[in-house]
């Protein structure tokens, strides 16, 4: 049996002394100060792929994002992002929920949400996120905005939340995309009319049903032009799309590229 040796973290035995401690904080303020927005600790989410980072005023205004967060708005700098609020760039009823949570941390009502909420994927589609918020706190201590770090929700983690009528419509697209799915039967199996669907999707998530199936086809085609060989018309077979010209229509439509070329510039190097 091979010897082993535990390594163990090492301690100081030694107490500082106060006047000690408050040199060094001292000399991390000043270190913290020469640091631009530009270069501050948000950057390293930018290597950690699948997690998102935000930061905003007060005012709901968004001060700082990860570069992770531009590219879902389809942003290239900060500047860009800088000054918008959660209702400049999202839909209605997903902006209200997002500013709920946020005054609740800055009346100090909770120090810290986790829960899950929806969010856009890179396709453009509402996805189900977990999102982690803190306030942020000045030198009293006192909260003069709000910072996040969202990931997308693991499978088993997926649960249905309080909006159910729309999010058994989503948890049936996502399965029967394949499948010819009329709007009328999706509604009947949410138990509503077609006409209150319609509304409460658009409430939601600010597209309709039908505009969210099409998008999980085109989403479940990338994957298929980024992993495997398969031509387009069986791509077409299996996302549910009547053809390959039918295919190639929605997917442009959508991505700005035909199914050709966002396969030649996105697909997956083989091992």
């Amino acid at each position: 049996m091979l010897n082993t040796t535990i390594i163990r973290p090492k301690i100081l035995h030694r107490k500082r002394s106060k006047k000690t401690l408050h040199k060094l904080a001292s000399e991390r303020d000043t270190w913290l100060a020469q640091i631009p927005s530009w270069g501050l600790f948000h950057r390293i989410f930018d290597e950690m792929p699948g997690y998102y980072f935000f930061a905003k005023d007060r005012k709901g205004r968004t001060m700082v994002t990860s570069q992770s967060v531009l590219d879902r708005y389809q942003m290239t700098n900060e500047e860009e992002m800088l000054g918008f609020t959660d209702y400049d760039i999202n839909p209605q009823s997903m902006a209200e929920r997002y500013v709920e949570d946020d005054e609740r941390l800055l009346n100090g009502e909770v120090d810290r949400i986790e829960h899950m909420e929806l969010w856009f994927d890179k396709q453009g589609m509402p996805d189900w996120y977990i999102v982690t918020k803190l306030p942020v706190l000045n030198r009293k201590r006192r909260p003069i905005g709000v910072m996040g770090v969202l990931r997308r929700a693991a499978e088993q983690e997926r649960k249905l939340p309080v909006l159910e009528s729309v999010a058994k419509a989503v948890m049936i697209i996502r399965k029967e995309f394949p499948r010819n799915i009329s709007m009328l039967d999706l509604a009947d199996a949410c138990g509503q009319s077609l006409r209150s669907l319609q509304r409460r999707f658009n409430e939601a998530f600010g597209i309709s049903p039908q505009e969210f199936l099409i998008k999980t086809r085109v989403s479940e085609a990338m994957k298929f032009l980024q992993e495997t060989s398969l031509t387009a018309a069986q791509i077409a077979s299996r996302c549910g799309f009547v053809d390959a010209s039918n295919l190639s229509d929605h997917f442009k439509k959508r991505s700005g590229l035909t199914p050709t070329e966002y396969r030649s510039s996105h697909r997956q190097p083989t091992r």
